[in-house]
């Protein structure tokens, strides 16, 4: 099966190993990605689907997994943008995967996880992933390979979560 979406080079599924296969699928997020329009809002929306297994283990298992998700997407990023032949595709969103879930730390912390505060670290982390202040900006243009495709989505995710730990903080305690 051929997939091409925002006129990017198709990706070549059948084409693959089983392999190159299983990491381009979780490279662009279980299909999240693939969708046509904003494949980044998608898969930040796929990833609040975590949110269960967050609270089910923890606030420091979810660090760890969250850590965990973040290095071994280091290798995920790269190796699915060498399969598709195209650094920091779009549809590679197994990045927005970690950086949402960074954002939602201060949540577990401070155990108020709900819709309302949900929606806040989905909207801040996509307003920090598209506008890309410094220093993801620098991160999303001078870091190559797996670590740049990761690195900025962790540094907007460390934003967000610093903005919601703010509010919190500073608005309402």
């Amino acid at each position: 099966m051929d997939i091409n979406t925002l006129h990017k080079p198709a990706i070549h599924f059948k084409d693959m190993s089983r392999y190159n296969r299983f990491i381009v699928f979780c490279g662009v997020g279980f299909g999240s990605g693939l969708l046509p329009k904003a494949p980044g809002t998608f898969g930040s929306a796929f990833a609040l689907l975590f949110i269960p297994a967050w609270l089910a283990i923890g606030f420091s298992a979810s660090m760890i997994a969250m850590l965990f998700m973040s290095l071994i997407g280091i290798y995920i990023c790269g190796h699915t943008a060498k399969v598709m032949g195209v650094h920091d595709d779009g549809r590679i969103v197994w990045d927005e995967f970690a950086g949402q879930s960074i954002t939602l730390l201060p949540l577990l912390y401070l155990q108020q996880m709900n819709w309302m505060w949900v929606i806040v670290g989905f909207v801040l982390f996509r307003i920090f992933d598209v506008w890309k202040p410094f220093p993801i900006s620098w991160a999303d243009q001078k870091v190559t390979g797996g670590l740049g495709i990761m690195l900025d989505d962790i540094i907007a995710g460390l934003w967000a979560a610093l903005c919601i730990f703010m509010i919190h903080f500073y608005f309402l305690t």
